[in-house]
């Protein structure tokens, strides 16, 4: 199918949309608290769309054809495809106000109604809101949202590209109401869906739309509800519906985060004008483009060909990437420039990094630099290389230069790494450790916390006062300690039986290990939003890790000095300090974790020798970067289970280690939670109502467990019923001896009022029913 007005030859599949300094997180959370208005709202979003506008043609997207997405949300864009479907839960029915009222609603839930369902978006550190479907839902055009931004546009002189979630990753990512029948499946209303999608297209074809991007990343994942070959079956369905609709804009279909190769062919055939496929962490089918098979599919439509890293912030290497460019064009395919994955995933602009080294500056390419590279190479394919050939000189020298560098390589991190046995790997058998742990004391259905504490506004400003040399290290440190110490007896009076020092010192937990390692460096303006106004500073990780000196000792020893109970020594996994940095892409990952492991080890050794009998190591992103495809996964898990055991292999028996995983499908990888081979292992469970603790009791599994009765992601205080009810849950799958009681996550975004009433009722239900 031959696009009417065909898409220019650069184009991105989004960008970041918090702001630049996240201005709409201000903005949105704001309005939270009541001290702005709706409207006050809504023009902030305005700006902030037009602004974003204006710097992508400023960087070289054309404003004409369809080049520039809008990819703005309040909060994610599978909740935006809920409101543009009409498809409202029936437990929100109730929900009085706005529609964007009823948006926020859904994702963080008020007094009367717990909020979606949060998880990752496939293996990335971002979480979407899980649409509930069932039987009844009702589904009905809500264009209203996408209408306005396609005019916003057309009013800057701008012809945008509305980005929705396609219809079969939508239904493929949402999950059964609790009122669907047996057997249901939200894919089983995929012609309803389809349905409305029609008439969504036809509403943006009324506005004024050219173009339309419908992201399909369901297509290259192993990990949902269906195969990939089943996936594919169900595009074809939807799209030859969705492309023979009477009136539409042109069709965008994106397969991105993943390898889309085996079904391209399909893809190119199906009723729509473009389609794209990521060529950083996928490949193209070498037999149907060498055969000519691949080019007679696309015919004329057009192939966007993701070529620039929507994922990590390193150069793209221009000349490999124009060469593979020149093949595509030179086989007779139409190719246009794009980006592997919409780059909400990566920062705004390495320019506003005032104190990064010059040097590993010069490595790097964050949201903007990709839109130049994308732009470069579209002229590259316009004009013949010899046009930007000085482009393509200075991209060498820096990877050269990446490659060279001191620091990149350190003989004696490399030498510790390959000097690790199967022994180091491997602690006490289960049985002799739950022995030595008795001399712990810990009561059946303990009571604990995931480790942070609010920061509060008090914090951040020591902090900055601190940052800016306006209060010295004693008086900072002093700080510190009170705050340490407010915590301690807080926990001592709500009564909890495993305390922590609530981490008052960290700014983030995984930027706090990277400011004290070898081989990282953290930014000053690098946020990436991880879900709703959730943004985080992912470290880049550029070189050998090593520890210089101990970390955490000195804090988590004061703390246990304070009291009497056990209090546990926090530190942050390997896998997750990979997963939330900017990792090297210049190694395999199992070698840099190994590293990372290693730093751990050692601060492990000097937490027990300092007094410390309970170390947990937070791995949150376990589950987050099992790869997509399915061959590569057992890889993954051995060396990520590995690193975690490397890290506390070195663990006597009488030491009790503890992890924490959270916003997974834990049943797809409950051999590797098992094989972690952590004393306790503490899972987020609120929202899901205790999915997770199925899967547990059916593999058997034998050490301790908790399952989050309490979910922090929402406001809302949770009562000592509803907590008591999940408790109970929990207990009819775990013994006793083995459950342990606690949030779902750390407490760093939460007000201390929130917190005190949700941890005391948590408290009260523990006791509870351990007393039934």
């Amino acid at each position: 199918m031959t696009a009417k007005t065909p898409l220019p030859t650069a184009t991105i599949l989004g960008y970041p949309r918090l702001g630049r300094r996240r201005e709409l997180k201000r903005a949105i959370e704001s309005f939270w608290k009541g001290n702005s208005s709706e409207a006050e709202l809504t023009a902030t979003a305005r700006e902030l769309r037009a602004a974003t506008r204006a710097r992508l043609v400023e960087l070289g997207l054309p404003a004409e054809g369809g080049a520039v997405p809008e990819s703005f949300s309040f909060y994610d864009q599978v909740l935006d495809a809920t409101l543009a479907l009409g498809a409202i839960p029936s437990r929100f029915s109730d929900v009085q106000g706005s529609d964007l009222v009823t948006y926020f609603a859904l994702a963080r839930g008020d007094k009367d109604h717990q909020p979606l369902e949060m998880t990752k978006w496939f293996d990335t550190n971002y979480h979407y809101s899980v649409p509930e479907i069932d039987e009844r839902t009702p589904f009905a055009a809500n264009p209203a949202a996408l209408v306005a931004q396609v005019a916003e546009a057309a009013a800057q002189g701008i012809e945008s590209r509305p980005v929705l979630v396609g219809p079969v990753t939508y239904l493929l990512l949402a999950k059964a109401s609790d009122d669907a029948g047996e057997g249901f499946s939200p894919i089983d209303r995929l012609d309803e869906v389809v349905a409305v999608y029609v008439e969504l297209l036809g509403a943006l074809a009324a506005a004024g739309a050219g173009w339309v991007q419908l992201d399909e990343p369901a297509l290259v994942s192993d990990s949902l509800s269906v195969s990939r070959e089943e996936a594919l079956a169900l595009v074809e369905k939807a799209y030859a519906a969705l492309g023979g609709a009477d009136s539409r804009p042109q069709i965008l279909l994106t397969a991105p985060y993943g390898d889309s190769s085996a079904g391209l062919t399909r893809l190119a055939a199906l009723p729509v004008e473009a389609v794209q496929a990521d060529l950083v962490r996928g490949s193209l089918p070498q037999q149907a483009l060498a055969s000519g098979e691949l080019a007679r599919a696309f015919g004329e439509k057009q192939f966007v060909a993701g070529v620039v890293d929507g994922r990590n912030i390193w150069r793209t290497d221009l000349r490999a990437a124009f060469a593979q460019l020149a093949g595509l064009k030179d086989a007779g395919i139409s190719v246009v420039v794009g980006t592997s994955n919409n780059l909400q995933h990566v920062p705004h602009d390495v320019n506003d990094e005032t104190k990064l080294d010059a040097r590993l500056k010069s490595w790097l390419a964050f949201a903007d630099q990709k839109v130049e590279q994308v732009a470069v190479l579209a002229r590259g394919l316009a004009e013949g290389a010899a046009a930007i050939e000085p482009e393509l000189a200075v991209t060498e020298a820096a990877l050269a230069d990446r490659a060279s560098a001191p620091g990149v390589h350190v003989d004696g991190v490399r030498g510790r790494v390959g000097a690790v046995t199967d022994a180091d790997r491997n602690r006490a058998d289960e049985a002799t450790r739950r022995e030595a742990q008795e001399g712990l004391s810990i009561p059946n259905l303990a009571t604990t916390t995931i480790g942070s504490f609010p920061q509060t506004g008090e914090i951040r400003k020591a902090r900055a006062a601190f940052g800016r040399g306006e209060i010295d290290q004693n008086a900072y440190d002093g700080f510190l300690r009170d705050e340490i110490a407010r915590v301690i007896k807080l926990q001592e009076e709500i009564g909890l039986d495993v305390l922590v020092h609530g981490e008052a010192e960290r700014n983030d937990m995984v930027q706090y290990f990277a400011e004290l390692l070898d081989g990282f460096a953290v930014t000053e303006n690098g946020w990436v939003q991880s879900y709703g106004t959730r943004a985080t500073r992912p470290s880049i990780l550029w070189g050998d890790v090593s520890r210089p000196a101990p970390m955490t000792v000195a804090w988590s020893a004061y703390a246990q000095s304070l009291t009497q109970q056990p209090v546990k020594g926090m530190l942050t996994g390997p896998v997750t300090i990979l997963a939330w940095s900017f990792v090297r892409d210049d190694q395999p990952l199992g070698d840099t974790a190994a590293q990372v492991a290693l730093a751990l080890r050692d601060e492990i050794d000097d937490l027990v020798d300092a007094g410390i009998n309970i170390v947990q190591v937070d791995e949150p992103a376990l589950r987050e970067l099992l790869p997509l495809d399915a061959d590569r996964q057992g890889s993954y898990l051995d060396w990520s289970v590995g690193s975690f055991r490397l890290a506390t292999g070195g663990a006597a028996p009488e030491v009790q280690i503890h992890t924490h995983l959270c916003y997974s499908e834990f049943g797809e990888i409950i051999d590797a939670v098992d094989g972690l081979d952590a004393d306790v292992t503490s899972i987020e469970a609120a929202r899901s109502r205790m999915d997770v603790v199925e899967p547990l009791g059916d593999h058997g599994y034998s050490r301790g467990i908790g399952p989050g009765v309490y979910d922090i992601h929402s406001p809302r205080v949770p009562s000592i019923d509803e907590q008591s009810e999940l408790i109970r849950i929990a207990a009819k799958r775990i013994p006793g001896k083995q459950l342990w009681i606690n949030p779902d996550c750390g407490l760093k975004t939460r007000g201390y009022e929130e917190t005190v009433a949700s941890l005391t009722n948590l408290v009260q239900a523990a006791k509870a029913v351990r007393e039934a």
